[in-house]
């Protein structure tokens, strides 16, 4: 399978990190093929344009500024997410991704003035995730990460794909034994992917 990689975090060192790597040598030691795109690491901006957002619209032309990333989000089988929640979302470079790349004419369509999804290349997708709060906290607040995935990006997919949403909470007060825990379930997923 086809597999593209999102990963958003500034800091190769860190436990997300270490994640990404992980996730990545599992799923081709499988025999996936791994499109492996750290956002950071590419330099991507995730500023949309003014003129990006007058053209949003226009499909063809929209496309233009981030060609490369429709190109590589349209060849794949399957998604998988690696980032760390901040303030209770995506980190900025991840949201700006989703702004920019997944376009009218990419993850869906405008038919008479109703959204159509239509990102049906993406046949599965998983998430792997840190909180630095607790789950009770994050369900407090309606776990908005969860949420984006579960009710958004779950819709734009090809109907019936099948999800994994894999979150690691309350890093703040980790040890290495919830972070070995952790790790030996993003190990098992990647294997089973």
């Amino acid at each position: 399978m086809r597999v593209l990689v999102l990963h958003a975090h500034p800091v190769a060192e860190s436990f997300n990190g270490s994640l990404h790597q992980i996730i990545v040598e599992r799923l081709k030691a499988r025999g996936h093929e791994v499109d492996d795109c750290d956002l950071y690491a590419e330099d991507f901006d995730p500023r949309l344009s003014r003129s990006e957002r007058i053209g949003y619209h226009d499909i063809g032309p929209n496309l233009e500024p981030v060609k490369t990333y429709v190109e590589r989000l349209r060849a794949a089988e399957a998604l998988v997410l690696s980032y760390p929640v901040w303030n209770f979302g995506y980190p900025a470079i991840l949201k700006g991704f989703f702004d920019r790349v997944f376009l009218p004419g990419v993850s869906f369509e405008m038919r008479n003035g109703k959204v159509r999804p239509c990102l049906h290349n993406i046949r599965k997708v998983s998430v792997v995730t840190t909180y630095g709060g607790t789950r009770m906290r994050a369900f407090l607040v309606g776990d908005p990460p969860r949420k984006l995935v579960n009710r958004v990006l779950r819709v734009i997919v090809k109907p019936g794909a099948p999800f994994d949403y894999l979150a690691h909470y309350d890093m703040n007060r980790s040890t290495d034994e919830t972070r070995k825990r952790f790790i030996g379930r993003v190990e098992t997923a990647m294997d089973a992917f």
